[in-house]
């Protein structure tokens, strides 16, 4: 029989900030580890881990949600507080990437950045927002994904702000990361599945 292996990422959302939900890296590579999946690797200090699991899932939506609980649990379990994941595989990071409305390979990877969602989002949930209020800055809608464009930067952008607002994603887990992490996040995970 022979056993098939596959590469995700958890993207993790709220650690490290303002000296709040304190996960050091070493330590979320351990947890993963002691979940059984393999090659596990960190990337910043902001809550993403690329691992392998030779787990053979029914789908991948399925898979994602399993293996997302799972670290939610075993997180709780070893740091004492609750820490919301997502977990995605190189296919759907690589799409995020590639369907990007914005001219990603033209800007900076500060001016960038994808909001991952645990499900989809309806247009409706936006439609109060004036987009020329915001202009130049931009958002767009993806699969299970909001993309975010700030000329200028998300520490100096109201558009930024205003998607913050717990009550545009409520029901859902969002986690943004700027696009150097997006595309890093694509070629670790591809590292992995090549392997």
């Amino acid at each position: 029989m022979t056993t098939t292996t596959s590469t995700w990422a958890a993207l993790l959302r709220g650690i490290n900030v303002s000296g709040r939900n304190k996960i050091p890296m070493a330590e979320l590579r351990s947890v993963l580890e002691g979940l059984g999946h393999t090659g596990v690797r960190t990337y910043l200090q902001s809550g993403n881990a690329v691992f392998t699991t030779d787990r053979a899932p029914r789908d991948v939506e399925t898979a994602e949600a399993e293996l997302a609980a799972e670290l939610e649990a075993a997180i709780e379990r070893h740091f004492g507080f609750t820490v919301a994941c997502l977990v995605r595989d190189h296919a759907y990071l690589s799409a995020v990437e590639r369907d990007c409305p914005f001219p990603a390979a033209e800007v900076e990877g500060k001016q960038l950045h994808a909001f991952y969602c645990s499900g989809p989002l309806a247009a409706d949930r936006f439609a109060a927002l004036d987009p020329a209020v915001f202009a130049p800055e931009a958002f767009a809608l993806g699969d299970r994904a909001l993309y975010l464009y700030t000329p200028a930067g998300l520490g100096r952008s109201k558009l930024g702000v205003t998607l913050n607002r717990p009550a545009l994603f409520k029901g859902l887990t969002a986690t943004a990361r700027n696009w150097n992490t997006v595309r890093k996040l694509v070629e670790m995970t591809a590292e992995g599945d090549a392997a």
